[in-house]
């Protein structure tokens, strides 16, 4: 019995009460699932809720009492073995073996598709994220973003939505003109502007530009006069730079659908017509020769200049245009990832967003990271050998690998500061997650491949009433958990859920592989799962293996959601 088997007994239960006049609860108020979670106390049972609790008042009665007329009318279930009622109401519910175990053969039917639910069906997402200004690698704080960014929209995917893999390409004000500044004076020989670019990169770029201008038959960019040398830098090295960035992000499993040029907003007339929709709204106003955005009507702390003074547009003019392209595109919900300098940006774009009428942390949400550090040896990594002034996407991937790299960005909440440390990452100990967690994967191929060399068919057989062990019901305790989860990770926008999930399942499955009977003598877990070479095949072998395989796929499925491999041997 999955938990959502259980809900649906609970909620029928529930209805059964009412349609036969025991609840005096009205038919609405039946809730078309209940909530079940797992009991902080293994021996309270295997699933508990507080159901009772939450509707005895609606009922016309104390939550004992209908604890009490739910735990009658559940134990005529087929698949439960008890019902218990603890405190002023909770109940806790016991499976018999049979319909625990049955949900390892229903995993492994499943396959792929196992967690995946709809929680976010019927939504086109849109996510921003990186968006790293085409000025220089990719630093450890957009590599985070990478990681967590790419690992929700495959957590918002499971869940039903569609999403849209957005990155902003920064192609429009003073950043472009400093780097392509910075190129000039590397192409010349000189130092670099005082506002400019550092770092290896920037020489390797300009000397690229000037090898690429020369092959075309062209002069080199540093012969030109000033402005014609910065053009002439500008577009082939910003070219190169997001190439550069592109190339990474896809070595570290990351690729966008759409890549959003900042300079096509002010081309092709979005931001007056961002502007003109907010003036028919009455939220545009004329003062001191420029144009305002009254966002202090939607909780600013002050009104913000759009167009200002001289003509131009102020900086939030591109922001208020993208996010009513966003909504124009088909994006029901707009979420933008921002770095821990970003706190200030919230409450104006929220403005913008209830300027527009639309609804503040729902069809905008705004996730703000914070920062990482690395330590190496027990010090501080403070700078690139290539980038010079911080530590890049490549230099972290070719310290501990893509897989390390993004288990370990995407383990923590994005609001935390976190500390990587590099040796414990390439280290292959338990106290390394991702080794812990790719370990118990490869361990599940190691029990396949043996069994398969000795005559151990899952398809034989499989009783699910055998998996009694109290090692088998935590794991299939643990297994049942899946699926809610990756719906909370993702309505709650926080896959590290998932990454500790996994590892408390792999947790699971090193104590169920390596524990013993309560029998003295008896053989360790393993020998539970695998005949000796002249023991006969039974029922129990072959069980047990679906249950095994049940831990592959879920790990399996887990470890994709994080965009992560699952190794079948290590």
């Amino acid at each position: 019995m999955t938990p959502d088997e259980l809900s649906g007994a609970l909620s029928a239960a529930l209805a059964s009460a009412v349609a036969d006049g025991t609840l005096a609860l009205p038919a609405d108020a039946v809730p078309a699932s209940v909530h079940v979670e797992r009991p902080r106390q293994r021996e309270h049972g295997d699933w508990a809720t507080n159901v009772a609790l939450q509707l005895a008042k609606k009922a016309g009665t104390n939550p004992r009492a209908l604890a009490e007329e739910l735990a009658n009318r559940l134990k005529a279930v087929a698949g439960i073995k008890k019902v218990d009622i603890a405190g002023p109401g909770f109940l806790n519910i016991t499976l018999d073996a049979a319909a625990a175990g049955e949900l390892a053969r229903s995993i492994v039917e499943a396959g792929t598709q196992y967690g995946h639910n709809t929680a976010e069906a019927g939504k086109h997402i849109n996510l921003e994220f990186v968006s790293a200004n085409p000025t220089g690698p990719i630093h450890i704080g957009g590599v985070r973003w990478a990681a967590v960014g790419d690992s929700l929209a495959r957590v918002l995917e499971a869940s039903g939505a569609k999403v849209t893999r957005e990155y902003y390409f920064n192609d429009h004000g003073t950043q472009i003109d400093r780097f392509a500044r910075s190129l000039l004076a590397a192409a010349r020989g000189e130092a670099a502007p005082e506002d400019g670019y550092g770092g290896a990169y920037i020489q390797e770029i300009a000397d690229a530009v000037t090898a690429q201008a020369t092959a075309a038959g062209e002069p080199a960019p540093a012969t030109l006069d000033d402005a014609a040398a910065q053009e002439a830098l500008r577009s082939r090295g910003v070219e190169m730079m997001f190439g550069e960035i592109k190339k990474s992000l896809h070595d570290f499993g990351v690729d966008f659908d759409v890549y959003f040029h900042e300079d096509s907003l002010h081309e092709s007339g979005a931001v007056d017509h961002a502007v003109e929709r907010l003036r028919k709204e009455g939220h545009i106003f004329e003062a001191d020769g420029a144009t305002w955005l009254r966002t202090t009507d939607f909780g600013d702390d002050k009104d913000r200049v759009v167009i200002k003074s001289d003509g131009d547009a102020a900086y939030i003019a591109g922001d208020i245009a993208y996010y009513l392209d966003k909504r124009e595109r088909g994006a029901d919900e707009v979420i933008i990832m921002l770095g821990a300098d970003h706190h200030g940006y919230i409450g104006r774009m929220m403005a913008v967003c209830a300027a527009f009428g639309d609804e503040p942390n729902r069809n905008l949400q705004i996730l703000i990271g914070q920062l990482v550090n690395l330590v190496k040896d027990g010090q501080p990594v403070r700078m690139s050998k290539r980038a010079g002034t911080v530590i890049t996407i490549d230099d972290l991937v070719d310290a501990v690998g893509v897989d390390a790299a993004r288990y370990s960005l995407a383990r923590f909440a994005a609001d935390s500061t976190i500390d990587l440390d590099l040796d414990l990452l390439t280290s292959q100990k338990n106290e390394n997650p991702v080794y812990y967690v790719q370990y118990a994967h490869s361990r599940t191929a190691a029990v396949d491949r043996n069994a398969a060399d000795r005559g151990v068919v899952r398809a034989d057989g499989f009783d699910p009433s055998l998996l009694d062990h109290p090692t088998e019901a935590a794991l299939l305790g643990r297994l049942a958990e899946y699926p809610r989860v990756v719906a909370e990770a993702a309505a709650l926008r926080e896959p590290h859920r998932v990454a500790r999930y996994l590892e408390a399942l792999a947790g699971d499955f090193h104590s169920w592989y390596q524990s013993k009977d309560a029998v003295e003598g008896q053989q360790p877990q393993q020998r539970r799962v695998l005949p000796y070479p002249d023991e006969e095949v039974t029922d129990t072998h072959r069980t047990r293996l679906w249950l095994n395989d049940a831990v592959r796929q879920v790990l399996a499925n887990g470890l994709g959601l994080l965009g992560v491999s699952a190794p079948e041997r290590m």
